[in-house]
């Protein structure tokens, strides 16, 4: 999941193909319905993302009451209107009226807490769930940050990789080679260095366990001369979440594919490049499938990013998206970290009857 930043955009704006009196506004790569006229190519609008939880005076203002997504109508979600895919809600809220808003763009302000917007946290069902315990030495997982949203983190031309993004729940591993110790974790616990006590009961366990991760970690610690070894991989099936991949979470073909490796070595935590995660890995634990290898073109990412998923082999059903990172680790100045980025597909945004458990 992306960071929550509620943001001062420059639009460009463009006609709606099948609506006379709405538009469509862009920021990023992104686009959003509006009323046609109120904002022009070149202006300054707030941008609120998906996933954002919105105040309920917001809400009255903005004409959105019982139009948002989620139990008490206050998440913002993709959606289509007209036919058009509409991903957050560009405005100018009364609160910012005297804000210098092309400033504020410029200065990159978050207007999140002035305008009491928060970021929807998923339910946790039991399954994902149970006691836990301080982790200091775990190796955390980074959010991944929409392409749409941030368009400069690659190159064009720039060699990346993409690898499907499945629909499950993320799974942190940290292998400590000094004493052989296995700290297992959620994302969300995982951003709060909290580890899952070992329960049979428990998803992540389950599938670290009958997957055999502690003892490929152990063998890429000793490999590596790695003091920590951190795997990262999705758990899926069957009452995970909506997309099952063939898989049921409930019995042992529990799915579970690894789609990234940090280790500590010599002081110094790295990220495994691409081709190193396969070489390393490769017959050792599942995999995320590999969708392309090559020049970074935007066209190709926005495209791979939607179709039928190839986790199972017999494209069950849509897929959720790819994630982008070059074919060698990098810094970027974009996010502030990891160039490293997700595409997700429109037909997922906008399925119906969908889950996003945490």
């Amino acid at each position: 999941m992306s960071t929550l930043r509620v943001t001062a955009e420059v639009l460009t704006i463009h006609e709606h193909p099948n609506a006379d009196a709405l538009e469509l506004a862009q920021v990023g790569l992104y686009r959003a319905v509006v009323a046609k006229g109120v904002y022009r190519t070149g202006e300054t609008a707030v941008y609120i993302p998906e996933q954002s939880v919105l105040p309920a005076e917001l809400i009255e203002e903005l004409g959105l009451t019982g139009r948002l997504a989620g139990g008490k109508a206050d998440r913002v979600k993709a959606v289509r209107l007209r036919g058009e895919l509409s991903q957050g809600i560009v405005c100018r809220p009364s609160a910012l009226r005297d804000v210098d808003l092309a400033a504020a763009a410029a200065d990159g302000t978050d207007f999140a807490d002035r305008l009491g917007i928060t970021k929807w946290v998923p339910p946790i069902p039991p399954t994902m769930s149970g006691e836990v315990e301080s982790a200091p030495d775990l190796l955390p997982w980074v959010d991944i940050e929409n392409i749409q949203r941030y368009p400069g983190i690659f190159e064009p031309g720039e060699p990346v990789v993409l690898t499907e993004k499945l629909h499950g729940t993320a799974c942190l591993v940290t292998y400590l080679a000094e004493d052989g110790g296995v700290q297992v974790s959620s994302k969300g616990f995982g951003s709060k260095a909290l580890a899952l006590q070992e329960d049979p009961r428990n998803l992540y366990w389950r599938a670290v366990r009958g997957h055999g991760v502690p003892e490929a970690a152990a063998r890429l610690a000793e490999r590596l001369g790695a003091r920590r070894v951190g795997v990262f991989g999705e758990v899926f099936g069957a009452g995970v979440q909506d997309l099952t991949y063939g898989a049921d979470g409930r019995r042992e073909t529990l799915g579970y594919a690894v789609f990234d490796v940090s280790v500590e070595v010599d002081g110094g935590v790295r990220w495994l490049d691409a081709a190193e995660v396969t070489d390393l890995l490769d017959g050792e634990l599942p995999l995320v499938p590999r969708l392309f290898e090559g020049p970074y073109d935007i066209d190709r990412v926005l495209e791979t990013a939607s179709g039928r998923e190839s986790v199972s082999g017999r494209a069950l059903h849509l897929r959720e998206g790819v994630v982008i990172r070059p074919a060698v680790e990098r810094y970027s100045g974009v996010t502030g970290g990891r160039a490293i980025a997700k595409a997700v597909s429109p037909a997922y945004l906008t399925r119906k009857g969908g889950t996003e458990y945490e």
